[in-house]
């Protein structure tokens, strides 16, 4: 059995209206000024929480919103702000974007590093500054999650950090927050969080350990993910989705993904697409790939999406590709390359620059050339 390191934040809370708890986070540890890292949609929801917070005494700072897939220009305007603001807290509470920027600052705010010195696995040194983090999408699991990603503007590809030192000290999850995501974003956000749990279990790293967790995300995502695209006043949808999510998230740190997300970042590095749409227009194609190397696991992958077993694992998994897609089809989601505005010329460029990120490559069940990376987009466009 490989080693795997565990790591969550030491509370967590799940249930409608658990969001509250994160006051007495703050209380308890003495913090009296809070940045608040959010979304512009999501800030207009939170007047009953910051009333909250200021009847507890304390100040609550507003970053810039983060309304777009951060860059290292956004994230390093929002650190301004906490310095010049000399928060004790930072609170995250939006989608992976704003959690990300959230993670990172409480993290560089006290330190002499610079985020481009820290991209990569654990080159954090530590992290000073309180931080709570409430996602108000089911789709990157960030507020479990040891990574933050940004996009490089000058690179046009995004990077990851991997630490433990950004694994927040508590985190809520409370569908009621999830209720006014738009369908189209819940549904690229769902699928990404599928995407980390199908590629959690299917990858080299997977462990005994977080088999169950990746399983179960995914049979609650692909169980109720349409059901709240359709309606997203569906309460029961919207936890379901947000477990699932969760679950994906806590894979993140021991497992992580693998070729879907390396070959999913140029997508949007270079073209903006949402993440999430770029791990559902590839993710068939590259599981298609990887199939002959774990028929097994992906026959188990299959059932869990609500596939009745077939007469081989390579059946059974086939048809849970064709699940996949359905899924994806069923909740609005562009099926090809060619459909976001992707030049097949670019195919090449794009094939290079994922394979720059050998830290999720390495972890893919198949080893994958450029070659077969630009067969993948061939394949998707």
């Amino acid at each position: 059995m490989n080693t795997v390191t565990l790591l969550q934040p030491p509370r967590i809370g799940i249930g409608d209206g658990c969001v509250r708890q994160c006051v007495e986070v703050f209380a308890e540890r003495g913090v009296a000024r809070v940045l608040l890292v959010s979304t512009s949609p999501v800030l207009a929801e939170l007047g009953e929480l910051l009333e909250v917070m200021q009847h507890a005494g304390m100040q609550v700072v507003r970053a810039q919103p983060v309304d777009t897939e951060p860059t290292i220009g956004t994230f390093e305007s929002v650190l301004r702000t906490a310095r010049a603001e000399k928060v004790g807290g930072v609170l995250a509470i939006g989608g992976g974007s704003a959690l990300d920027v959230g993670k990172l600052v409480a993290a560089l705010m006290l330190a002499a590093q610079d985020v481009r010195d820290v991209f990569g696995i654990e080159l954090l040194r530590g992290r000073a500054v309180l931080l709570v983090c409430v996602p108000t999408t089911a789709g990157t699991g960030s507020e479990v999650s040891p990574n933050a990603i940004l996009l490089d503007e000058q690179e046009r590809i995004k990077k990851g950090v991997i630490s433990r030192h950004l694994v927040p000290d508590a985190a809520f999850l409370d569908a009621e927050l999830t209720r006014s995501v738009p369908p189209h974003v819940t549904a690229a956000t769902g699928f990404d969080a599928l995407t980390h749990c199908i590629e959690a279990y299917a990858n080299r790293a997977a462990h005994p350990a977080l088999d169950h967790l990746a399983l179960e995300g995914i049979r609650l995502i692909s169980a109720y993910l349409a059901r709240a695209v359709r309606d997203g006043n569906d309460l029961e949808a919207r936890g379901r989705l947000l477990l699932g999510s969760f679950y994906g998230g806590l894979c993140l740190g021991p497992v992580n993904t693998a070729a879907v997300h390396a070959l999913a970042y140029p997508l949007g590095g270079r073209f903006g697409v949402a993440h999430g749409v770029s791990n559902a227009v590839l993710l068939p194609h590259v599981l298609r790939f990887n199939l002959p190397s774990a028929p097994e696991r992906y026959a188990a992958i299959a059932r869990a999406l609500g596939v009745s077993p077939s007469a081989t694992p390579l059946a059974t998994a086939e048809r849970g590709l064709e699940r996949i897609e359905a899924l994806a089809r069923e909740c609005g989601i562009p099926q090809r390359l060619a459909t976001l505005g992707v030049p097949r010329e670019a195919l090449h460029e794009m094939a290079r620059a994922a394979m720059t990120v050998t830290r999720l490559l390495k972890n893919n069940p198949r080893p994958v050339t450029e070659a077969d990376a630009v067969a993948i987009y061939e394949a998707a466009y």
